[in-house]
């Protein structure tokens, strides 16, 4: 079987805040993953395949870059990194206590209604190149 191998440039990330429970997590998650690739530029990057099961069965849109998990300590360390993201100018999406409970209507006006340093962000999602990434990245330890 012949593979053509190409060296990954570029890897996923979330930082979530261990403060929140675990279930509201996994649904901000899916919110930032699916925001993420539908808003970024650059499609082709973000390596995504279709793998194939020894029964010819495909499993598509699967990325060939990590998708690393992390845990912030708190609100104000995931803040602290999106302003970074802000100034790096790397794609990123952030999900926060706003834009939980009611309609997305409702969560919109909440989120409109509320200055950013009193929202509670419950985790950020990024996209970009391996070594900037990790370096901005580098405090938070692996979600265990």
């Amino acid at each position: 079987m012949e593979t053509n191998q190409q060296p990954l440039t570029h890897k996923f990330v979330a930082v979530l805040n261990k403060k929140i429970p675990v279930a509201n997590l996994m649904n901000a998650l899916g919110h930032m993953s699916a925001g993420l690739s539908a808003s970024y530029p650059n499609i082709p990057e973000m390596r995504f395949d279709t793998y194939t099961d020894k029964d010819g069965g495909n499993h598509k849109n699967i990325s060939d870059n990590p998708f690393i998990i992390l845990a912030a300590d708190n609100s104000n360390k995931i803040r602290t990194l999106r302003n970074l993201l802000i100034a790096s100018s790397i794609h990123f999406v952030d999900f926060t206590s706003t834009m939980t409970v009611g309609t997305y209507v409702e969560q919109q006006q909440r989120t409109k209604e509320t200055p950013e340093l009193e929202l509670e962000y419950y985790g950020i999602c990024l996209f970009g190149e391996i070594n900037q990434v990790s370096e901005l990245t580098r405090k938070f330890s692996l979600w265990r």
